[in-house]
């Protein structure tokens, strides 16, 4: 690959406290970028690197969408921000609530889904939580608290999010979290114990991205999805899907779920519903779920709301997105690119390094190194990482490997380059570390 001059590394004061990052390692090191357009994002030496990530999952379009900026800039020169709390709302957040209950996979056209708006996918979890333990309240069984979620299963950092996260290593060091809570495995008969277990009515909800991301892009065996779903129907269980990575046509549909036939009592959104341009979430409510809320005045107040809640720019953000992904048929991509995106990384498992490959369910994918390379490698995943960047990919470092989730509008070619890309970052690895021995040796 042609990638130009070595990246910039831009000197600070070190006073930026990244996410996620260790940052006695990281300070007066960072990586600077300074522009982006279509799949691609520029240093600040003007060097050229294909974001493999669509940065952290969300730019779904695309960078440099002008229509996007145009949208928000005229907002704001009308209406920059005002509260939706109590009777008050703005044009743009009635009608983005409006045209996302329509494509939502639950409710009808005279009883449609409610949507409740938030500043990104943690402020969705919290909120799809507390609706689904406030729904049961309301009911009057009061027993019903328990939070079950899926094993990898990643849902922010806010309270009940780092409570019911499925990555061990999120949920250490905190001390006492949100109790009542409890990981299930990823295999039926696993989640079926823990029902049993727990007794499931007691249980609220249980919690699922179709497919994990930032746990390591787990595909979920045959039949899991709709498994669970069965499972909590037949025991009264609110089923909450989290589509924060997966909707916006990252699995090819608009909320992931579609894929699976299952309809979902709460659906958590963020990311591509503005492709990144401004901070927005939300969670999607099932009329059912709704009803306490919403039917006799003066009986329930929500007693729940992130100050940001149906801001006015990010909302009409949210609309030109919208705009952007019926006008050019992005949604169905994360399918049709699939296939593609499979057999651009397939022949990486000929590399030594490589212990396997989780891909074939939408535009997303995983590369996971084998366990002598974890074991010989200090921080082995960031620096292959680093190894791709170098070859001009950008790609994300995940657990026990490297995660990869470009942008919808990503061509064949540029695919392509990705696994190119990846090669590299595998190569860069120390020459030393340690190769599987072949079997029966």
């Amino acid at each position: 690959m042609t990638c130009g001059p070595r990246a910039a590394t831009i000197t600070s004061m070190g006073t930026l406290w990244h996410p996620f990052s260790d940052m006695a390692a990281v300070r007066d090191h960072e990586f600077v970028v300074d522009r982006a357009e279509g799949v691609w994002v520029y240093d600040e030496a003007g060097r050229r690197y294909l974001d493999g990530c669509a940065s952290l999952w969300y730019a779904n379009v695309g960078h440099g969408r002008t229509e996007i900026v145009e949208a928000a800039t005229a907002q704001m020169a009308k209406l920059e921000a005002y509260s939706c709390f109590a009777d008050i709302a703005n044009r743009p957040a009635l009608e983005l609530a409006d045209r996302l209950s329509a494509l939502a996979p639950m409710g009808s056209e005279g009883d449609p889904a409610k949507v409740f708006f938030g500043s990104g996918g943690a402020d969705a979890i919290d909120t799809a939580v507390k609706l689904a333990r406030g729904y049961w309240q309301a009911r009057g069984e009061h027993q019903r608290v328990h939070i079950v979620s899926r094993e990898t299963g990643y849902h922010g950092t806010h309270g009940y999010g780092t409570s019911i996260v499925g990555i061990p290593a999120n949920r250490e060091g905190w001390g006492v979290l949100a109790g009542e809570n409890t990981v299930a495995p990823q295999d039926l008969e696993g989640v079926e114990k823990v029902f049993a277990d727990i007794g499931p009515e007691r249980i609220a909800a249980f919690v699922m991205e179709p497919v994990t991301g930032a746990g390591g892009v787990h595909i979920p065996p045959p039949g899991y999805v709709e498994g669970v779903a069965e499972l909590c129907r037949r025991h009264g269980v609110l089923l909450v899907i989290d589509a924060v990575i997966c909707a916006f046509g990252r699995l090819g549909t608009w909320f992931g779920i579609e894929r699976f036939g299952v309809r979902p009592d709460l659906i958590t959104f963020a990311k591509g519903v503005t492709s990144g341009y401004l901070p927005l979430g939300g969670v999607m409510v099932s009329p059912e779920v709704a009803s306490p809320w919403w039917t006799t005045p003066g009986e329930r107040t929500l007693r729940h709301g992130p100050t940001y809640s149906g801001h006015p720019t990010c909302c009409a953000a949210g609309l030109a997105t919208l705009d952007i992904y019926e006008r050019e048929d992005l949604i169905p991509r994360g399918q049709q690119l699939e296939a593609a995106l499979e057999a651009a990384l397939a022949p990486l498992l000929d590399h030594p390094y490589v212990a396997g490959i989780r891909s074939g369910l939408g535009l997303l994918a995983a590369v996971e190194l084998t366990p002598e390379v974890l074991s010989a490698v200090p921080d082995a995943p960031n620096v292959l990482l680093r190894g791709a960047r170098e070859a001009g990919v950008l790609v994300r470092g995940l657990g026990k490997g490297v995660a990869v989730s470009p942008p919808l509008t990503v061509t064949g070619e540029e695919i392509r380059l990705l696994g190119e890309g990846i090669r590299a970052g595998l190569d860069a690895l120390p020459s030393e570390a340690p190769v599987p021995s072949a079997p029966g040796a």
